[in-house]
């Protein structure tokens, strides 16, 4: 097993220092999905929701967690994101919303966090926005799709099909 990147030798945590890293062009999906009952999910399709449009709420909240992920969570670099996309596949038949996020930039180091935190938010959000009308809400398969660039190369999750079709 190799040496943790975010300990130091004394047994103190740091953060990586990436100043001597190659800026390269990077980029990550990730995706995950919020269940609801047939009846919220047509509620919000309708713009009906109480607190207003869901998914595009939903959709600036990923974008800023992804902008904001350094401030999140501990050690994690603060990065200049140059693209963030977060999209919707509302399947009305089963109540399901899968939620897609792509983030890019040019820099030393990659944006899987940013991927996930924005599919996190953007799930949390839909989740708050309706909390109200249903109960039940589950958010489920919070997962990294792909990311290119970097030291490491194309990563694509081998189970990757299986979070790719339908909702």
């Amino acid at each position: 097993m190799s040496k943790f990147t975010h300990i130091s030798d004394g047994g103190h945590v740091k953060m990586v220092d990436v100043t001597e890293k190659q800026t390269s062009v990077r980029s990550a999906t990730a995706k995950g999905r919020v269940h609801l009952q047939p009846e919220t999910l047509a509620q919000v399709l309708d713009f009906k929701v109480a607190k207003g449009n869901v998914l595009e709420t939903a959709r600036i909240a990923g974008i800023m967690a992804a902008k904001r992920t350094g401030d999140l969570i501990p050690m994690c670099h603060p990065l200049n994101i140059t693209h963030a996309r977060v999209d919707f596949a509302p399947d009305a038949s089963s109540g399901i919303i899968a939620v897609t996020a792509s983030v890019r930039l040019a820099g030393p180091t990659g944006v899987e966090m940013e991927a996930l935190a924005a599919v996190a938010v953007a799930c949390l959000t839909i989740y708050d926005m309706c909390k109200a009308l249903d109960k039940s809400i589950r958010i489920t398969d919070l997962v990294l799709l792909e990311k290119i660039g970097g030291k490491s190369g194309h990563y694509r999750n081998p189970d990757a099909t299986l979070y790719t079709t339908g909702a």
